[in-house]
């Protein structure tokens, strides 16, 4: 047989090595399956569809008896029931029976029949004054039964009513129940009478209604065509649906309640606790549950919810309107009411606490909050925008309202002290911490860590420090559990932290930012010698904490945050998360009151500055602080002092070193010709016309003595040096008019500058310039400046405490105001102050108004505070303002952010114990024949050190240009001191020579004297003779 080109008659081969029967039996095996799992499927719907018509069958058999049923009831009790007698409602009777049978809420002749029967219950119940035997017969106890039975279907009947004809019946709902009869009023009057607690069926009647959701049946009709968001006012009179919730409240309130737990999803809390300003229309139910039993209850109930992290709250009723939002506005309020009376419970509280902090912490930032946050911050607008976007949907505002009145001063003072009410806090470290303290402890802190998160602090942090005993509560607290060393677990009952979270965190929260308070507002007198809030003593200790807490968490086990102080997406995200969020807080605000701390301690030492040093600070850390970006860096800049200053003064140094280094130049861009008589003039005619650029670039500068002559030298940096100290001891003196000196002889700016000089803004900004380019240039100046002027340089707030430094007398006379025992008001003092400058008197209101508003013993603390800012802030803001600018054109304020005032004061002028002669001579060079055992040599350093400070500081300034040595040492000078020797010979004529400098190098050109008198004298001539350069 030939081909004929057709493939499908070629045999077909397995590849796989499986045979065809194989093939062929899993194909029937799989065949088999399929139609077992068909007729299976056939099965069970042919049985799905015999249930079907057997509830069809069913149902329809019910609706046709309900037909045949209503049609007899009617037949016997009218169409409209007007056939009925007392003796209907008793045991015996099926009017009931029959009434509750066919009874469809949706009929409205069904409505009717039911108005009319809660009607004449009414009316035949008032009339025996005992509905039991209206029910029952003269025998409850054999009936009870059947009676409890029929009442419980009743009282479902009426509010199965009231609901489906929601809509119809809305608006009588909010009626005075004596102004309006219908039957929706006659209905739920009914529900009120079956319901009463005297009744003893109360329970099985309450218990029927729970279960079937009466509290969802009800929020949907108060909540109908959502009208109950626009009544803002509360009704006069009760209404009958908030009798009908006030009565099932109290009962289920109730101790001997036997009612079965109903589902929280359907609970009262849930459904009826979230309906948005609440008790605007049912005060009388604000009444009942703010009772002590009633609140303690369902917030126990709520509390279990949180500690199960159970989410039972319904669908919120607009997104504006949140349900635990709703939520909470209304239990603060109703909580409130509960802590004025004296028999709330300790247990209650902590309850409370629990549910609050779970609340607050899933509300977004309140506006009022952020906008007052906003006033006192310093962040760019930029910054802000990207905050108020991670806030979420904002609240509505009234809703937003009710929240923030609510958890107001007296609030707070109320739970704090039920809270702490039973805690000592005298010290005893050996006592140990029982849970109940430990338990109250937890609630209040993770309370008020949330809301201060939350709330405007400065509308709380007053009642908190000084009318609570939350400062030493908490600080008791803290020190006992470092001395031992043992930080027990209080986050239980904070369901949104992990329970393993440290100890210590949630204390620091809340105790840094109230302490940090009081320390703004206490004065020296009660912090030094009064020893208030905290004594010295528990203060060093506190450093201690602070310290060891702040670097376990910036370093040892750092919070994954690029930037630890702004308030940017970044910290918001971290709400996702609350322990880092807290860990962030923490960092913050202890950071915050260490350096509060070391403020205090630079005014008058109480502990070592080593104590605010942290231990591990070594090489390594030190390498990493050198590059930026890093946490080491990131933590030299918001918790410096936890670096000593000499290594943080080591990192300025290379900083300014790298700055000079990127805008250095192998040529000059600018020399000045300055007069010596006219040194402040040119100066200000000629620097001002550089740019910022090009001032962070080397300058030349040329003298013209008296005579108009150019001075001899040559300008390698020695003659700027000079430039430099004449220009500042010109600028800066107290005759010139731009600063003024206090009582110590600190330079401050004259707030009266105006008056003198026409351009003093200009002259403050070209003098900020100087003083720039004067530590940009590692040049220490002799300008001792006062502390809170160098604040302003940080761009910090002065306070009280901070107005010795300037005007002693007034603080003398504000701290009288302070602690004065009479009435304020008899001194006759008024919100103004009156300025003084130059002979003229001007009067200034320290707030609108403030003519007119007298000092009274309310208002004194912040009399006291607005006079402080005014002196220390206000009045030397512009000039303060333009110097900043001026500074800031060359030293970043990244980089003295690093310092205290104090250090800062370092930085300018160097220390003012003159300088160490033996650190000179360990870092100084020979040449030209001397060494450092020539006998000229030795010599010389004998006469120099013999030298007074002032001849000694005149030396240093001959032959460096400055009269301050460098900050760090002379190991930092640069180039290194060096002494030439000057002559070839010992001839006279050499020796008769003065001794000569090049500043530009740091050289002194000494010639080889033979005695110790000759040297002396000579050295004495050269130093004083003010001859300019031209000895050079």
């Amino acid at each position: 047989m030939f081909f004929s080109g057709d493939p499908s008659t070629r045999k077909r081969v397995d590849l796989g090595g499986r045979s065809t029967k194989e093939r062929d039996r899993q194909k029937l095996l799989e065949q088999t399956r399929l139609e077992r799992n068909r007729r299976l499927s056939l099965r069970q719907q042919i049985s799905a569809s015999v249930i079907i018509q057997k509830c069809f069958r069913g149902r329809m058999t019910v609706a046709a008896e309900r037909i045949k049923v209503r049609e007899n009831f009617v037949t016997a009790y009218g169409d409209f029931g007007q056939n009925i007698d007392r003796h209907c409602f008793g045991p015996d009777s099926d009017f009931l029976l029959q009434l509750l049978f066919f009874f469809n809420p949706k009929n409205a002749a069904d409505i009717s029949i039911l108005g009319q029967t809660c009607r004449l219950l009414q009316k035949f119940g008032r009339e025996s004054g005992d509905i039991v035997s209206l029910f029952a017969g003269v025998d409850y106890s054999s009936k009870h039964t059947t009676v409890d039975y029929r009442v419980k279907k009743l009282a479902y009947a009426c509010v199965q009513a009231v609901y489906e004809n929601r809509n119809q019946l809305m608006d009588p709902l909010y009626m005075a129940s004596d102004k309006f009869s219908s039957s929706t009023f006659l209905i739920l009057e009914a529900v009120i009478m079956l319901i009463d607690s005297s009744l003893p069926w109360t329970c099985k009647a309450v218990g029927y209604l729970l279960q079937k959701k009466i509290y969802v049946l009800l929020r949907e009709t108060l909540l109908t065509g959502k009208k109950i968001l626009k009544l803002q006012t509360s009704s006069r009179y009760l209404s009958s649906m908030e009798q009908v919730l006030a009565h099932i409240v109290s009962h289920v309130g109730k101790k001997w309640c036997t009612c079965t737990n109903v589902d929280p999803h359907f609970s009262f809390s849930s459904q009826i606790l979230t309906i948005p300003f609440l008790w605007k229309h049912f005060p009388y139910l604000k009444e009942v549950l703010s009772k002590r039993d009633f609140s303690q209850h369902y917030i126990h109930h709520i509390a279990l919810c949180i500690q199960n992290h159970t989410s039972v709250l319904p669908n919120d009723i607009a997104s504006e309107f949140p349900g635990y939002a709703c939520l909470l506005g209304n239990i603060l309020e109703t909580v409130g009411i509960t802590f004025s009376h004296p028999d709330s419970s300790l247990d209650m509280a902590i309850d409370f606490a629990a549910v609050a902090t779970y609340l607050l912490e899933a509300l977004p930032r309140l506006q009022s909050s952020s906008e007052a946050n906003r006033d006192n911050s310093t962040l760019d607008e930029d910054e802000m925008i990207v905050e108020d976007e991670t806030n979420g949907k904002p609240l509505n505002k009234d809703l937003e309202k009710q929240i923030i009145n609510a958890i107001d001063p007296r609030f707070l003072l109320q739970l704090i002290n039920m809270l702490f009410g039973g805690i000592s806090h005298a010290t005893d470290s050996y006592k140990g911490l029982d849970s109940k303290e430990t338990g109250a402890i937890g609630a209040a802190c993770a309370f008020l860590h949330v809301t201060f998160n939350i709330l405007p602090l400065e509308r709380i942090m007053t009642i908190l420090a000084y009318r609570t005993e939350l400062v030493p509560v908490l600080w008791n607290f803290m020190k006992r559990c470092h001395e031992n060393q043992k930080w027990p677990p209080i986050t239980g009952l904070s369901a949104y932290l992990p329970g393993d979270s440290p100890g210590w965190l949630l204390p620091l929260a809340v105790f840094c930012p109230v302490y940090k308070h009081m320390l703004m507002i206490v004065d020296n007198e009660e912090f030094y010698e009064q020893e208030k809030p905290l004594s010295l003593t528990d203060i060093k200790s506190l450093v201690v904490i602070l310290r060891q807490a702040l670097w376990q968490l910036l370093w040892v086990n750092p919070i994954a945050l690029p930037n630890l102080t702004k308030s940017t997406s970044d910290v918001f995200s971290l709400k996702k998360n609350p322990l880092e969020f807290l860990q962030h807080r923490v960092s913050i605000v202890s950071s915050e009151l260490l350096s509060q701390l070391q403020d205090w301690n630079n005014r008058k030492q109480f502990t070592s500055p080593s104590d605010f040093h942290a231990d591990g600070v070594n090489e390594h850390f030190m390498s990493q602080a050198m590059i930026e970006n890093n946490r080491a860096y990131e933590i030299l800049k918001h918790a410096p002092f936890l670096v000593p200053f000499t290594s943080r003064a080591k990192i300025f140094a290379s900083q300014l070193a790298a700055a000079r280094h990127r805008h250095g130049s192998l040529f000059t861009r600018h020399r000045l010709r300055i007069r010596r008589d006219h040194i402040l003039e040119d100066s200000f005619n000629q620097l001002n016309s550089i740019s910022e650029e090009d001032l962070r670039g080397p300058i030349r500068v040329s003298f013209v003595n008296e005579f108009g002559v150019e001075e001899a030298g040559i300008d390698g940096g020695g003659i700027f040096k000079d430039f430099m100290e004449n220009i500042t001891r010109a600028a800066f003196d107290v005759q010139y008019g731009l600063f003024k000196e206090t009582t110590d002889h600190l330079l401050y700016p004259n707030p009266g500058s105006g008056l003198i000089h026409e351009q003093h803004l200009q002259f403050f900004h070209f003098l900020g310039t100087v003083l720039g380019k004067a530590m940009f240039e590692g040049i220490l100046v002799d300008i001792p400046f006062a502390t809170f002027f160098l604040s302003k340089l940080k761009q910090k707030f002065n306070y009280l405490n901070d107005l010795p430094s300037l005007d002693p007398e007034l603080y003398r006379h504000l701290i009288f105001l302070k602690h004065y025992e009479g009435d304020v008001a008899d001194l006759e003092l008024y919100f103004v102050v009156v300025n003084n400058e130059y002979g003229e008197q001007s009067e200034e209101e320290l707030l609108p108004g403030g003519k007119n508003t007298r000092v009274t013993n309310e208002n004194v603390i912040t009399f006291i505070h607005l006079v402080s800012n005014h002196r220390l802030n206000f009045q030397i803001r512009q000039q303060s303002s333009h110097f900043l600018r001026g500074f800031q054109q060359l030293i970043q304020k990244d980089w003295i952010d690093m310092f205290i005032e104090h250090e800062l004061q370092l930085l300018i002028s160097g220390t003012v114990d003159g300088f160490d002669i033996d650190d000179l001579r360990s870092n100084t060079n020979y040449t030209g024949g001397y060494n450092h055992d020539h006998y000229v040599i030795d010599t010389f350093w004998e006469v120099l050190k013999h030298f007074s400070r002032e001849n000694q500081m005149k030396f240093l300034k001959f032959v460096t240009g400055c009269s301050r040595g460098p900050l760090l040492g002379f190991k930092f000078l640069e180039p290194l001191f060096c002494i030439q020797r000057a002559g070839g010979d010992t001839s006279d004529e050499f020796i008769d020579r003065l001794p000569t400098s090049a500043t530009c190098m740091n050289l002194l050109k000494l010639p080889p004297y033979r005695s110790k008198e000759q040297m002396e004298k000579k050295l004495l001539y050269a130093i004083n003779a003010e001859a300019g350069f031209d000895l050079s």
